[in-house]
């Protein structure tokens, strides 16, 4: 989409700047936001009328605070033509461009684009939406202050259903796991797959965040800090797949590009944790080929730790300057996530360990003796001993409890 200054939408328009950053910062101008102390206005935009429209004011074309996770966008590359899409309905408009952005790693934009939904009377899935903003914003940005303002945006949505309150109770469990990595506050409706209580909309996204859920308590089990009877180790872990590949050729049907990446990269992870290289390899190579048109880094970026290179190593096949970019996302996400897990947690999380390292301390943490380890990994045990030894020395804990590091 191609943008104009206020300068130039003023010479348009016929009025004078100062107008024209008036409506603007009145969210009079379809599609147009700020950058920097600068706004930008889409090429197309018109003068607004000096009163609202009932147009301006039509509900989400989705019943979801994710529509980007919606068919809305369904086809790799589509990106810009589904905002444009959008262009006649703001409040959309907006959620779906600071969502993209989030998906592209463009942190600064998404913080200024949440602030949209929560400084006008937006509804319910806009407020919602631009909480969930704020709150992806805080993990990359380690903001513990905007983390439990964006939980209470989340909270004061103005919701007027049931149906409208058990999204908010599944966002705010969302949220909280995304940092204190456990799955005890989902409510026990979502803990068995059901999504009965969300509106069809809500699906797709509803869909990756179970499978992320699978994936935490697949996890736990493997770490040693859950139990369940007749599961240990690596079981559940190696099972997660079963679930999810079936939800993949939903997804790939439904058209919904933003879900299908997430589920392919979960599995992804889940085959690489059983050892499972190849089929890790397929998930991999198909969802980089769907984020990689639309420059969707921040999404790669994310999951960088679970692969011990193996991701690195698929997308320079493809693209290595987007690699280059992919690396400085990782590192800014990392240490944010690190420092306000630590902060809430009051814990310290290890950020600087190799990916070697990295790896050593998951398959530790999930039973391995340093013999297997060093079979899987190609490393001497007594290689892999040291590395123990200098992993506990980085991350200033305990060689027999690895599980808070990765």
């Amino acid at each position: 989409m191609d943008y104009i200054t206020v300068k130039e939408a003023a010479q348009k328009w016929g009025v004078s700047t100062r107008r024209v950053q008036i409506l603007c910062a009145q969210d009079r101008v379809k599609g147009a936001y700020r950058f920097g102390r600068s706004w930008m206005i889409p090429q197309k935009a018109v003068l607004p009328n000096a009163y609202r429209t009932e147009e301006e004011k039509m509900p989400m074309p989705r019943r979801s605070p994710f529509l980007d996770m919606t068919n809305l966008y369904n086809k790799a590359g589509g990106a810009e033509e589904c905002a444009e899409m959008l262009i006649n309905r703001p409040e959309a408009h907006a959620l779906f461009e600071a969502q993209l952005a989030y998906r592209r790693g463009e942190i600064d934009k998404v913080y200024d684009r949440a602030r949209y939904f929560l400084s006008t009377h937006s509804g319910f899935y806009a407020i919602l939406g631009g909480g969930m903003l704020l709150a992806l914003c805080a993990i990359w940005r380690g903001d513990t202050a905007l983390w439990h303002e964006a939980k209470r945006h989340i909270c004061e949505a103005p919701c007027q259903t049931k149906e409208e309150r058990e999204i908010i109770s599944l966002s705010l469990a969302i949220i909280n796991s995304s940092i204190y990595y456990d799955n005890k506050d989902y409510p026990e409706w979502f803990q068995i797959g059901n999504f009965e209580a969300l509106p069809a909309d809500s699906h797709p996204a509803a869909k990756v965040f179970y499978v992320k859920y699978l994936y935490m308590a697949a996890y736990a089990i493997a770490s040693g800090q859950s139990s369940f009877e007749g599961v240990q180790g690596l079981a559940l872990m190696k099972l997660i797949p079963n679930t999810i590949e079936p939800l993949i050729s939903q997804a790939v049907v439904d058209g919904t590009v933003i879900p299908e990446i997430y589920l392919r990269m979960s599995c992804a992870v889940a085959y690489h944790n059983s050892g499972e290289r190849e089929k890790a390899i397929r998930h991999i190579d198909k969802a980089i080929a769907l984020a990689l048109p639309d420059r969707l880094y921040g999404i790669l970026a994310e999951y960088i730790r679970h692969f011990n290179g193996l991701l690195e190593e698929r997308i320079l096949l493809t693209d290595e300057s987007a690699m280059a970019q992919i690396n400085v996302l990782y590192e800014k996400y990392r240490h944010g996530w690190a420092k306000l897990s630590g902060q809430v947690r009051n814990k310290q999380i290890a950020t600087n360990l190799t990916p070697r390292e990295h790896e050593v301390a998951k398959l530790k943490t999930f039973g391995f003796k340093p013999k297997q380890i060093g079979d899987m990994l190609y490393l001497s045990e007594s290689m892999v001993r040291y590395l123990i030894t200098q992993i506990a020395n980085k991350a200033g804990c305990s060689e027999d409890d690895f599980s808070e590091i990765i």
